[in-house]
C-alpha cells in the first residue's frame, strides 16, 4: 500500500477541537435544513454570526444539491464544509457522495499539520456511517499529495454497530485505494513480472493462497492467448492466482481480471493520443486481486480466486501478427482479428483456467471495448451475462456499493459474427456492437453449466478529467466495491 490513509476515530459526538466539521444539508417539504449539525455549535456560531447557520451557509452558496459543498468560517479559525445531500432522507450513495466532495474541498484548506476533520451527519443507520468512511477516505485519495492533507478523520454515530461499518468502510475503501494506486502508476513500474510481486506482497498481508504462472509454465499449461498477446514485448507475461478459502464457505467465486500493463495496440498500433493512457489497461487485474484481498480481510464466508492475466501488449520482430490462428488454453482455435483485441485473448485463457476449478459463479473485470464507452459514456460501466438472475444479482450487488452498471445484451447473432474459415471462431467482428460480440467470445472459455458475468470497466476505470464527489482524476477503482458487496452477498 502506497498512498497513507488518515487514521479514523469514531465519536458519540462532535468533539470541539477539530479543525474543520463536515455537516449536511438537505432538501425537506419546508426548505433546506441543516444535518448533523451540533446543537452547542449550532448556539455558539449563530451568537457569532447573528444570525442562524442555516442562513449564513446558504448565503456564500450552501445549497441540497449532491456534492456541492460551501465552506463557512466560524469563531476560533474552525470551518464548517455544508454538503449537498440531496433529499433529507439521504441514501448511502448520498452521504458518500456528499462527504467525499466535502473532503476534495478540504484538501484545498490550508494547513501546517494536516486538517483534523470531524464528520458529523447523524448516522444512525450502519450503512450511512459506512458510506461516510468511505466517502472520506476516497475523497481524500491523492496519489501524489500536496502539502499536509489530512491527519485525523473522526466520524460521528450514536449507533452501536457504527465501528463494524466503519471498519468495513475502511477495508473497502482501502482496496479502491490499492487499486488507484497500482492503475497510477507508470508503465515502466508495473509491468507483468513487477506486478506480481505487489501481488504476492499483497497476497502475504491478507493470508491468501498464491502462484504465478511465468511464461515456461504458460507454455505448458497452452495459454496460447497469454503468450500471444506477450510475444513483443520484452517483459514476459504472468498469469496470477490468488485464493481465499475460509471455514464454512458454502459458496465459491471466481474474479478474473485483464492486466495489460501497457497497450501499445502491438502490430495494429493505437493513435498516439490513444496510447497515452493504456497503463491502465491492468485494472481489472488491480481490482479483482484487491478486492479479493478485502473480502479476506473482511472475513466473509465465500471462496474466492482471483485470476489475473498479465501482459504488455507491444510491436516487435517477435509480435503475434493479426490473422495468426492461435491455440488457447481450453484447445479451442481462434484467428487473431486485430491484435488490439488482445484484452480477450487473455483473459480467454484465465477464464478457462477458472472454470477448470468449477466455480460457482465467474466474474471477469476489464477495460475491454471502447464500444462500452460509445454505448454508456465514462460514468456507466457495462454488464454482460448468459442469463438474467446471474445478472440481477451482480446488479443487487452494484446498488449495494453505489456503483453504475447497465445490463446489456449478448444477442444469439453476435456468435455469429465470430465465425472464422482457418479456426473455432475469431477473435473481432465488425464495429457496430463491439462490446456485445466481445462478450460473446469470452463466453466460449465458460462452460455453459457455470454461472458468469463480464464487466466492461473501459469508460469509468479511468478518470481524465477534473475530480467529481469522491472520484478523482486519474484511476478510480470502479468496480471494487461492487465486488465485494457480490462476495458479501453470496457469503449471505
Amino acid at each position: 500500500m502506497e498512498t497513507a490513509l488518515p487514521r479514523i476515530n469514531l465519536a458519540t459526538a462532535a468533539s470541539g477541537d477539530a479543525d474543520v466539521i463536515v455537516v449536511g444539508i438537505a432538501a425537506a417539504s419546508g426548505g433546506d435544513i441543516l444535518v448533523g449539525l451540533p446543537p452547542d455549535m449550532g448556539k455558539k456560531w449563530a451568537a457569532a454570526f447573528g444570525k442562524p447557520v442555516l442562513d449564513v451557509a446558504q448565503s456564500v452558496g450552501a445549497e441540497s444539491e449532491t456534492g456541492t459543498v460551501a465552506i463557512v468560517p466560524g469563531p476560533g479559525g474552525q470551518r464548517m464544509l455544508v454538503a449537498g445531500l440531496g433529499k433529507v432522507d439521504v441514501t448511502t450513495e448520498a452521504v458518500r457522495r456528499g462527504v467525499g466532495a466535502a473532503f476534495r474541498a478540504a484538501l484545498k484548506l490550508p494547513s501546517d499539520k494536516g486538517l483534523r476533520i470531524s464528520v458529523s451527519l447523524d448516522a444512525l443507520q450502519p450503512e450511512l456511517v459506512k458510506g461516510a468512511v468511505e466517502g472520506a477516505l476516497l475523497g481524500a485519495y491523492q496519489y501524489r499529495p500536496k502539502g499536509k492533507g489530512i491527519a485525523a478523520i473522526e466520524i460521528v454515530s450514536p449507533s452501536k454497530d457504527a465501528k463494524p461499518a466503519a471498519t468495513a468502510g475502511v477495508t473497502t475503501a482501502t482496496a479502491v485505494i490499492r487499486t488507484r494506486d497500482w492503475v497510477n502508476k507508470p508503465a515502466n513500474e508495473i509491468y507483468p513480472e513487477s506486478f506480481a510481486e505487489l501481488a504476492r506482497g499483497l497476497a502475504k498481508e491478507a493470508k491468501l493462497d498464491f502462484q504465478v504462472w511465468d511464461e515456461k509454465a504458460l507454455a505448458d499449461e497452452g495459454c496460447g492467448g497469454i503468450l500471444a498477446v506477450g510475444s513483443g514485448s520484452a517483459r514476459p507475461p504472468r498469469l496470477i492466482r490468488a485464493g481465499y478459502t475460509p471455514r464454512g464457505a458454502k459458496a465459491h467465486l471466481a474474479l478474473v481480471g485483464k492486466g495489460i500493463t501497457f497497450d501499445s495496440g502491438g502490430l495494429d498500433l493505437k493513435p498516439p493520443d490513444s496510447m497515452y493512457t493504456m497503463r491502465t489497461d491492468m485494472t481489472g487485474a488491480a481490482s479483482v486481486l484487491a478486492a479479493t484481498a478485502a473480502i479476506a480481510r473482511l472475513g466473509l464466508k465465500v471462496k474466492v480466486t482471483a485470476w489475473a492475466a498479465m501482459a504488455e501488449n507491444m510491436p516487435s520482430g517477435t509480435a503475434t501478427h493479426p490473422s495468426d490462428v492461435l491455440t488457447m488454453r481450453n484447445g479451442k482455435t481462434v484467428e487473431n482479428g486485430n491484435t488490439d483485441a488482445e484484452g480477450r485473448l487473455v483473459l480467454a485463457d484465465a477464464l478457462s483456467k477458472a472454470a477448470a476449478e468449477k466455480p460457482d459463479l465467474i466474474v471477469d473485470v476489464a477495460t475491454l471495448t471502447g464500444s462500452c464507452v460509445v454505448a454508456l459514456g465514462e460514468r456507466v460501466a457495462g454488464l454482460m451475462a448468459r442469463d438474467d438472475a446471474t445478472a440481477d444479482r451482480v446488479l443487487d450487488a452494484a446498488e449495494t456499493a453505489g456503483e453504475l452498471f447497465w445490463h446489456l445484451p449478448i444477442p444469439e447473432e453476435t456468435g455469429e459474427k465470430l465465425k472464422s474459415n482457418v479456426a473455432d471462431l475469431r477473435s473481432t467482428a465488425d464495429r457496430p456492437g463491439g462490446a456485445l460480440t466481445a462478450a460473446r467470445f469470452l463466453s466460449e472459455f465458460v462452460p455453459e453449466p457455470i454461472a458468469w458475468a463480464h464487466l466492461d470497466v473501459a469508460g469509468t476505470a479511468f478518470n481524465p478529467h477534473a475530480a467529481y464527489y469522491y472520484v478523482p482524476e486519474g484511476a478510480t477503482g470502479m468496480s471494487v466495491r461492487t465486488l465485494i458487496a457480490l462476495a458479501a452477498g453470496l457469503a449471505g
